[in-house]
């Protein structure tokens, strides 16, 4: 290390004595060295310093040849990567977003986190993208960037990630064709990706999945797995969703995401003590709403929450049976869904309130002359 300090201290003082031409090739020439050699990640970190300091003062587009020298190199320095991929202008940011792999997870996540759409979208078309980047891609990511990524056989999504690319793709047949034809979305989420797309989604993909040709010819929904309707109020299981979602209550982060994200991952416990807790009724009446064979009463829960279509959708599915739900009957539910009146659904909510000795089916009727 002594070794490198001296180096650098007269690197200083060349620096100082030389004139930004001079500059610039020593730059250049260190790179080139870096790039066509083999060192120890000491030797490497010593090339970052120098190269760093001669580049300190150079113009934007040598900073962006630089970068893209830098971007497929397997010596490039952390340090200076991180800086470049995190720098505002995208000509230099580009190169090492989309390619570099010396580029870390937490600054990837950084910069989808804060960084302008063309970074998110470099981001997108990397050979492989985690996880932890796609859940912010899908959620902060413009309609490009989601597409984009979600074309990206490189991409690998959590379940969450994937709920928001079948929410977003919703009226977007770009983005439903693309999330479709990949082999790792869900079986269940697939489904529903298919019960709501349009003809000519459904079209291409038979077309390029002849694996699922069969799902689509049904156009039906069916997601494996226990039944979780036939649980009643008084099971153990609704201590620990209690437990878990009260949580959530107190700490303001029981929201619609949440909720449509409870729905969607098939917990049906969790799902009724949200409902119930936000709707402020009693567990066996959201339970009764969501798994009525009338879907209307949770179609008036949801609607008296001012919750999305797609949440909405999710709840229908969670209380159907076996999870089924056909496309001609989704489309019924949704019509329904769209005419009802928020105002009207939180008068019905409140007046089984207040109510409790009526009828259950009576309560829930009201919404139908008032849409």
């Amino acid at each position: 290390m002594a070794v490198t300090a001296s180096f650098l201290a007269e690197l200083d003082e060349a620096v100082a004595r030389g004139n930004p031409e001079s500059c610039l090739r020593a730059l250049w020439h260190a790179a080139d060295i870096l790039i066509a050699g083999t060192y120890s990640e000491e030797q490497v970190w010593t090339f970052g310093e120098v190269i760093g300091r001669l580049a300190q003062e150079i113009e934007t587009s040598a900073r962006a040849k630089l970068a893209g020298k830098l971007a497929c190199s397997p010596n490039a320095p952390f340090a200076l990567t991180r800086q470049m991929a995190s720098d505002d202008c995208i000509d230099v940011a580009w190169p090492i977003l989309s390619q570099s792999e010396r580029l870390d997870t937490e600054t990837l996540i950084a910069c989808a986190k804060s960084k302008s759409q063309q970074h998110l979208l470099a981001i997108s078309k990397r050979q492989a993208v985690p996880e932890a980047v796609t859940d912010v891609l899908v959620v902060r990511g413009s309609s490009e960037v989601v597409t984009s990524v979600a074309s990206n056989k490189g991409a690998n999504f959590s379940n969450s990630g994937f709920l928001h690319l079948v929410r977003r793709s919703e009226g977007d047949s770009i983005l439903a064709e693309s999330v479709g034809l990949r082999k790792d979305i869900p079986r269940h989420l697939f489904h529903q990706l298919i019960a709501k797309a349009s003809e000519e989604v459904r079209q291409k993909l038979q077309k390029e999945r002849p694996d699922i040709e069969a799902a689509i010819h049904r156009v039906v929904v069916d997601v494996t797995g226990a039944i979780h309707a036939r649980f009643g109020p008084a099971s153990k299981d609704y201590f620990t969703a209690k437990r878990t979602v009260a949580k959530l209550h107190e700490r303001g982060e029981l929201t619609e995401d949440k909720v449509f994200e409870l729905a969607h991952s098939l917990k049906f416990n969790e799902t009724t003590v949200a409902l119930s807790l936000l709707c402020q009724l009693p567990i066996d009446i959201a339970e009764r709403a969501l798994i009525e064979k009338d879907r209307e009463p949770a179609l008036i829960l949801a609607k008296s929450l001012d919750f999305s279509w797609p949440t909405t959708m999710a709840l229908l599915f969670l209380g159907a049976d076996n999870y089924r739900i056909t496309a001609g009957e989704l489309e019924r539910l949704k019509l329904d869904f769209h005419r009802l009146n928020v105002k009207a659904c939180r008068e019905v909510v409140t007046i089984y309130r207040t109510r409790k000795e009526e009828a259950f089916g009576r309560s829930f009727q009201q919404p139908r002359r008032v849409i």
